[in-house]
Order: C-alpha cells, then structure tokens, then sequence
C-alpha cells in the first residue's frame, strides 16, 4: 500500500482529522516522525518519536523512539521504560560526529535494547 511520511519541524501541527481522512480516502497509510510533545491522533499507522532536548513527552508509545545521541537533556537512560517496538540511537551530527558515533556504537552493544540508526547519506556525500 502507498504511504506518506509526515515529518519536521512538528507535523502534528498541521496532522489533524480532516487531513488524516483525506490521506485514508487516497488509499493511503500514514507514517509520522514526531518529537513526541503533541498526542498522535487516531489513524497514523507507523509512530516514530524522536524527543529534542528537555521537552515532555506525551506520546509515550509507538513504533519506534529514535534518539539523537548524545543530547545532555535528552540520554537514553531517560526513555527506555516507554512503550515502543523499536529503540534507535542516531549519532549527533557536528563537529564531533566520529565521536559521538563511537559513544553510540559503545552505548548500544552495552544496553542491547537501542539499536544504531545511521544517516547513510551524510556518510556517502548526499546531502
């Protein structure tokens, strides 16, 4: 089936009922990547929450939580009794990314329930 992913700065914003009936009557499914301060409405098939620094998080359960790391508000220790299927570390992008991909790597293969999430096109020269 045909989907569409809503995505940043904050979908919810704009995801509302009227829109999530348009998307369903096109015969499409709805994935949403969301910082998890809004509730996700009914109807949205695939969850991702990815919480940005201190903010509270009210979507507490989804599909996957992905976490940019590290983020000295935001560590994983803070979100790992949520209800998700999926934990995913990605590393933090900026000057220190070759270090904060090994403290990912290091912090996921000790706490087996996050797994490495990569931009593989920041590796590959794709912007």
């Amino acid at each position: 089936m045909p989907y569409v992913v809503c995505t940043g700065g904050e979908p919810l914003l704009q995801l509302d009922e009227a829109l999530i009936t348009a998307f369903k009557a096109e015969g499409l499914e709805i994935a949403l990547e969301t910082n998890g301060t809004l509730p996700v409405p009914e109807g949205v098939d695939w969850i991702c929450v990815s919480p940005k620094g201190a903010s509270e998080i009210v979507q507490t359960r989804g599909h996957e939580l992905k976490l940019v790391y590290p983020q000295s508000q935001a560590m994983p220790e803070r979100f790992r009794d949520l209800e998700f299927d999926n934990y995913y570390l990605q590393p933090l992008d900026d000057a220190l990314q070759t270090a904060n991909t090994k403290a990912a790597v290091e912090y996921c293969m000790a706490h087996p329930q996050w797994k490495l999430s990569l931009q593989t096109h920041k590796f590959i020269g794709i912007d």
